[in-house]
C-alpha cells in the first residue's frame, strides 16, 4: 500500500480538524482531494459516475490518514469506530454505500481488523463547496 499523505488541510470554519475527548478522538468532516491539491467537487450521478465517486471517497481516506497521522499519530489509533459519509447526489442516485466503501475499505486496508467499523452513508442536495463526498470519523485512542 503506497499512500501519498497530504498537510492536515485548516478548517473551513471556526472548529478544529481533530477534538480528543476521554479515549477517543473526534474528526471533523474532511472532503477530497486530487492529485494537484484541489478539491474534488461536483455531484455524484450527473458530473461524477460512482466509481470516480469510491476513489473521492478513497482520497477523503486519505485526507483523514493524514490528519490522524499529523494530529495524532498512527500508534495511538486503537480502532476506527465510525464514519459518517455525505454524498453529493442527485436524487436518483441511490448507491450511496458503494461510493463511501472507498473510505471503508482503504481503513480497512490499513488498520486491518482495527480499521473495521460502524458506519452511516447518506444521500445529500448539497455539501460545501460542491465537494462530492465528505467523511467524519470516531477513533478509539491510547489515552496520554
Amino acid at each position: 500500500m503506497d499512500i501519498k499523505f497530504i498537510e492536515t488541510p485548516s478548517p473551513i470554519g471556526n472548529f478544529v480538524n481533530v477534538r480528543l475527548s476521554g479515549k477517543y478522538a473526534y474528526i471533523s468532516g474532511q472532503g477530497p482531494f486530487d492529485d494537484n491539491g484541489n478539491l474534488i467537487t461536483g455531484k455524484v450521478g450527473k458530473d461524477l459516475t460512482q466509481d470516480e465517486a469510491y476513489d473521492a471517497a478513497r482520497r477523503v481516506g486519505i485526507t483523514i490518514l493524514s490528519v490522524i497521522k499529523n494530529d495524532i499519530g498512527f500508534e495511538k489509533v486503537k480502532k476506527v469506530v465510525k464514519i459518517l459519509g455525505l454524498v453529493n447526489c442527485t436524487v436518483d442516485f441511490l448507491t450511496q454505500p458503494k461510493v463511501i466503501n472507498g473510505c471503508s475499505d482503504l481503513l480497512v486496508e490499513v488498520f486491518g481488523d482495527r480499521g473495521k467499523h460502524t458506519r452511516v452513508a447518506l444521500g445529500m442536495n448539497s455539501l460545501p463547496m460542491n465537494i462530492a463526498v465528505e467523511i467524519d470519523l470516531i477513533l478509539e485512542v491510547e489515552n496520554n
